[in-house]
């Protein structure tokens, strides 16, 4: 019997472009090619679909060269209606077929990926694919609506104002009054990016206009967010099996020594001054509570898929920070950290994504 093909999707038009193709070189290492039939399918940063190498090696992070998918003259033909799974590559040499998908596995982070946009394309084609739906990847992408559907669900979540660019420009008087009450410090995020791209802390009301533009860059919408004094949790949660309760992985906390905060740079490049304790110390009362809070906030979001919750801990209260639809999978990602610790192992925990998109379709 032939293997079911996985399309593995990455790169994109995102700032995060280049943390999607590192996930992905994670993907194509460990996926059980016993047992599946992979075809990489590359996105140019202009959002053409190349066929890439499977060369895991070409994908990896490096601080002097960060991976990308290069245009190589190839293009990706999709399935020409729902009725097809067929797709193909037209090249120099002319078009010929790649064969049927059984499943497309989007590792794309931020905006055009994880954000609906590329759920919505494979649903017009009846594709099934890994992680949340158009819905919940779009509330997940956005992290005003985020907390807004959280915070209605009961869900404890960081004191937060959202503020446009329109709105300082009628009144900045009082948006910067409301900002203010939040009190110093601050966090100002863009409000559909990740990786910690265009975040700041802020110390100073002086740094406050600098922070904006910083995040306006990346998005005409720009949170400000309530610092809160605590360690930083993170944990994995997946779908539970036959209807039952999602799932929930150990904990994992990012310890933070030498840095303002978990940027960029500490995430991907494995900066100095930070370091990822998996599992974390919390005694069970206390990660049963997160791992409760954790379930609830996945179920209100739309609880398909999968997703890591972070989270700050006062000692006394969880509050969720975000939920990511698509985590990092690269090498030093918290998200298959936090598996591996609660005791699947990096290519098991890519089969049952990769099987549960495949049964929902069915």
């Amino acid at each position: 019997m032939d293997k079911p093909a996985v399309a593995v999707l990455f790169g994109g038009r995102s700032s995060e472009h280049s943390i999607s193709s590192a996930t992905a070189g994670g993907v194509l290492r460990a996926i059980d090619r016993d047992r599946y039939r992979v075809i990489p399918i590359g996105i140019t940063r202009d959002g053409a679909y190349v066929l890439e190498d499977d060369e895991p090696d070409k994908f990896a992070l490096d601080a002097d060269r960060l991976p990308e998918v290069a245009d190589n003259g190839t293009r990706i033909i999709w399935p020409d209606s729902a009725l097809s799974r067929e797709l193909k590559v037209r090249d120099a040499d002319g078009e010929r077929s790649l064969g049927d998908i059984d499943v497309v596995f989007p590792i794309l982070h931020g905006r055009f990926g994880e954000d609906g946009t590329i759920q919505g394309f494979l649903e017009l084609l009846d594709l099934p694919y890994v992680g949340a739906g158009v819905l919940m990847s779009a509330i997940g992408m956005d992290k005003h609506t985020t907390k807004s559907v959280l915070k209605a669900a009961g869900v404890p979540v960081v004191p937060w104002v959202t503020v446009r660019r329109a709105d300082l420009a009628r009144n900045r008087g009082a948006w910067e009054q409301r900002i203010r009450s939040l009190g110093l410090p601050v966090f100002v995020k863009p409000a559909r990016a990740g990786s910690s791209v265009g975040v700041s802390k802020v110390t100073e009301w002086d740094e406050l206009d600098a922070a904006l533009d910083l995040a306006f860059a990346e998005d005409g919408t720009v949170l400000v967010e309530q610092a809160i004094v605590g360690r930083e949790i993170e944990c994995g949660v997946l779908p539970g099996r036959d209807g039952g309760v999602p799932r929930v992985s150990v904990a994992g906390e990012i310890v933070v020594t030498g840095r303002e905060f978990y940027d960029f740079e500490a995430k991907y490049l494995d900066a100095p001054g930070v370091d990822l304790v998996c599992p974390a110390d919390l005694h069970d009362g206390e990660l049963a509570e997160m791992q409760r809070i954790a379930a609830r906030a996945f179920e209100a979001a739309g609880g398909e898929g999968l997703a890591r919750v972070d989270f700050f801990f006062t000692g006394a209260e969880f509050y969720v920070n975000e939920l990511n639809t698509m985590p990092g999978f690269t090498p030093i990602s918290m998200f298959p950290k936090c598996w591996i610790a609660s005791g699947m192992t990096y290519p098991e925990l890519i089969t049952e994504l990769i099987e549960t998109a495949r049964a929902d379709a069915a």
